[in-house]
């Protein structure tokens, strides 16, 4: 083993007692234990994440602008090797040798990669049971980086750390011996060490909880402090985040000003750093452009690289701000003004400057295509998780088919995908649909939503029932399949959506603002509400009930709700009721109802296990993983997979990163390995994804 650098005694005995009065003082879990008797659940699970399948990132760089600024001598020169999504780079010398992440592997992990040789990429240590690591940087022999394995007992609580392990040899056998820097019952992100190496700093929630309300910026402070004594941690900065070193007594961050612009700002450290109180900091970036995920340079404490978002632009860019004369200098927006890039960062003396962006559409780039399904670890052995490239799966009584919408935007229609992702089939196009539920009963016929997504209870939103020949299905010469499409609810009914059929094609559940509120409503599966078929109502009050799911056994119909507190048209929790409309109960995912917690529940896209015993769903109950504003855009950068039993215990997370996940479909058999077949079925990777919208421009 090699040699492992420890903490001090007193420290690890902090560590101990943190953890302790952690554990000891927190009542609902994150994770439940197993009954021995429990039956494991088991099957395929495919869900989609927002923009990820679009994103096809490389880590690229320039010579630093600090020698020049004259964009016709600028050259940029692409340093990892265009295999799915790699991202969040740092130097490690001046031979622009990069640390990075990458999702290559089905969960991200991190990378060592030199320049001379992009076969010459070594995976450093991490955690063998960690499905997130992020923000790695190597020094001194060792690679720290933050990582989400240690999974927080506490509900709300995300359980980003940082993380240290001495480097390999190379050798994936060799055993490492992993540091927890972070103290137990602490959160922190976005770490970065200053130029001696000896202090690092994080962007930190200490031991707070995450505000629920916190979507896109994070009340994060500025902490300090050193590798042999992780306990001692200063706050030189209250509310900031992306720390960044100049040297060892200054530090750059961003945080979202009074008058709304994101910009720099910068706390200068005294020599007796564990004196010092919280700072006052200065703004160094003016009002007027955003600016966030600042990168300072240890060459030049004036010059620091960040992302801009400028008004009037779509693409956010990298830019070089010169502090003394407060001047702009662009740097990316030269190179590729139509394309977003990402998080700078500058080599250890300042001759390189690197970031991320979309690789390009040309196949000599690398991943040239997307395929429409792409294996995901999962923490339970007996589950196999696939991302879809597309939104509201709904699998086939055979479980051999995928129905599902490509997208969110006008026209999307609806598909079908071969579960191992070999054939894609287009049932019909010029439509939006969303909210797909294929019949149990019969397999010629899915049930979708036709009209505008996620508007008012008065829009125009249909449920139509949609018929084929799934003989077609076994056809190679078949791309494009007719339909029947039947409209089963009354157009003046306003918004109905999300249907789901009952397991013997009898029946439909769905949701429907026809009453002024959103509640549930069950109708004929042929006749609709029309020619004489019958429709009821299954919910009624003031409140938002949506997203329901029939039950594989046709008991119980489960559905996400803020009737606990209709004001609230954020925060919505699970229900089940029997389909004649006794038995409503809440499903208390994050502990009893008398819990602090129990309000603050963000829990949609419900599911049931074929055996009736599980519920899938995508929720917020591990906070945020990493920084939204570092990210393209994500409506819920909170948005994770979770299992939870019938009566609400036994909770598993199956889903750990920075994106929002969501619209799972699960089938109880298992999809066979598809690698051989991920380009049989693929498209164009084009690169197309929003920045963030809630940042005013």
């Amino acid at each position: 083993m090699p040699n492992v650098k420890r903490p001090h005694l007193h420290t690890l005995f902090r560590h101990f007692q943190l953890h302790l009065r952690f554990l000891c003082n927190t009542t609902p879990t994150i994770m439940d234990s197993y009954s021995p008797h429990t039956l494991l659940p088991y099957g395929s699970i495919v869900f989609s994440t927002v923009g990820r399948t679009n994103y096809g990132f490389d880590i690229f760089s320039i010579k630093s602008p600090f020698i020049f600024f004259n964009c016709s001598a600028m050259e940029e020169h692409r340093l990892t090797d265009g295999a799915s999504v790699n991202y969040n780079g740092r130097f490690v010398d001046e031979d622009e040798t990069i640390v990075f992440v990458s999702e290559r592997s089905g969960a991200p992990a991190v990378y060592l990669q030199r320049r001379s040789s992009k076969l010459d990429m070594q995976k450093l240590p991490v955690p063998v049971d960690s499905l997130f690591v992020d923000r790695p940087f190597v020094t001194n022999g060792r690679v720290y980086y933050i990582s989400a394995h240690e999974v927080s007992p506490k509900i709300f609580k995300s359980s980003a750390g940082l993380y240290a392990a001495d480097m390999n040899d190379g050798n994936e056998s060799t055993e490492i011996e992993i540091i927890r820097l972070t103290l137990y019952g602490c959160v922190d992100y976005s770490p970065a060490i200053s130029q001696s190496g000896e202090l690092i700093a994080v962007a930190s929630y200490g031991e707070s909880s995450w505000d629920v309300r916190e979507f896109n910026e994070l009340t994060t402070d500025i902490v300090v402090f050193t590798e042999s004594e992780p306990d001692k941690r200063t706050v030189v900065c209250r509310h900031g985040g992306w720390p960044s070193w100049s040297g060892d007594s200054t530090i750059y961050f961003h945080r979202r000003a009074d008058d709304g612009w994101w910009s720099i700002y910068r706390v200068d450290l005294p020599e007796d750093l564990f004196d010092l109180r919280a700072e006052n900091p200065v703004r160094v970036t003016p009002p007027g452009v955003h600016c966030f995920t600042p990168a300072a340079s240890h060459r030049s404490k004036e010059m620091i690289a960040m992302a801009t978002r400028r008004p009037g632009k779509r693409y956010r860019h990298i830019e070089i701000f010169d502090v003394e004369s407060q001047k702009f200098h662009p740097v990316t927006e030269l190179l590729n003004p139509n394309i977003h890039h990402y998080n700078p960062f500058f080599s250890p003396e300042g001759k390189f400057l690197g970031y991320h962006r979309f690789r390009g559409e040309e196949s000599s780039s690398g991943d040239a295509t997307i395929p429409y399904l792409n294996p995901v670890i999962s923490p339970e052995k007996e589950l196999r998780m696939l991302r879809l490239n597309g939104s509201f799966a709904s699998f086939s009584p055979s479980g051999d088919f995928i129905a599902f919408n490509h997208d969110f935007n006008a026209n999307s229609g609806l598909e079908i995908i071969k579960s191992d992702g070999s054939k894609k089939w287009t049932l019909f196009r010029g439509r939006t649909a969303f909210g797909n539920s294929w019949s149990p009963a019969e397999p010629d016929v899915i049930f979708t939503s036709v009209g505008p997504v996620f508007d008012s209870v008065k829009a125009t939103v249909q449920i139509a029932r949609v018929t084929f020949n799934s003989s077609n299905l076994t056809k190679d010469d078949c791309r494009e399949i007719p339909v029947e499409i039947e409209i089963l609810t009354k157009e003046e009914t306003g918004n109905n959506a999300f249907p789901s059929c009952s397991p013997d094609g009898k029946h439909v559940v769905f949701r429907s603002g026809r009453s002024g509120h959103k509640n549930l409503y069950i109708v004929d599966a042929v006749k609709g509400e029309l020619e004489g078929g019958e429709i009821r109502q299954l919910t009624e009050g003031p409140w938002i009930d949506t997203m329901p799911s029939w039950s594989p056994d046709g008991k119980l119909i489960a559905f996400s709700s803020n009737r606990h507190n209709p004001d609230n048209v954020d925060c919505f929790s699970i229900y089940v009721i029997h389909p004649n409309g006794t038995g409503l109960r809440r499903i208390h995912v994050a502990g009893p109802e008398e819990s602090d917690e129990v309000d603050k529940e963000r829990l949609n896209h419900v599911s049931f296990s074929k055996d009736c015993e599980w519920l899938l769903f995508a929720g917020n109950l591990g906070g945020v993983t990493a920084e939204p504003v570092s990210l393209p855009n994500q409506y819920q950068p909170y948005g994770d997979l979770y299992l939870v039993k019938l009566d609400g215990s036994g909770l598993r997370r199956l889903t750990w990163n920075a994106y929002e996940n969501g619209t799972p479909a699960w089938h109880p058999s298992t999809i066979p390995n598809i690698e051989e077949n991920l380009l049989a079925a693929a498209i164009k990777l084009k690169g197309q994804f929003d920045d963030v919208l809630w940042m005013n421009c």
